[in-house]
């Protein structure tokens, strides 16, 4: 009975070290999907849609007949609020 104990003992020691290994290896990792050396970008100027408020970048923002901007066509042919 004492050795079932002491094997149990180290059994879950080395259960507990393995999961924290496995999380430690896990934070080193960058997430998928992500390039391993991303370097940021410029700063873009944001832009509010002029229907719904909604901030958004100028690259993706739509212009207007009104000379505003929108986030979406649905929005653009809506019109401001």
């Amino acid at each position: 009975m004492k050795y079932l104990l002491v094997i149990a003992v180290v059994w879950i020691a080395f259960m507990i070290w393995r999961a924290n290994r496995r999380d430690e290896i896990a934070r080193k990792q960058p997430p998928a999907g992500l390039p391993r050396n991303r370097t940021p970008g410029e700063p873009q100027s944001m832009l509010r849609c002029a229907h719904c408020g909604l901030h958004l970048p100028a690259a993706d923002a739509l212009p207007g007949p009104d000379g505003k901007v929108y986030c979406s066509p649905a929005h653009r042919s809506a019109g401001p609020a």
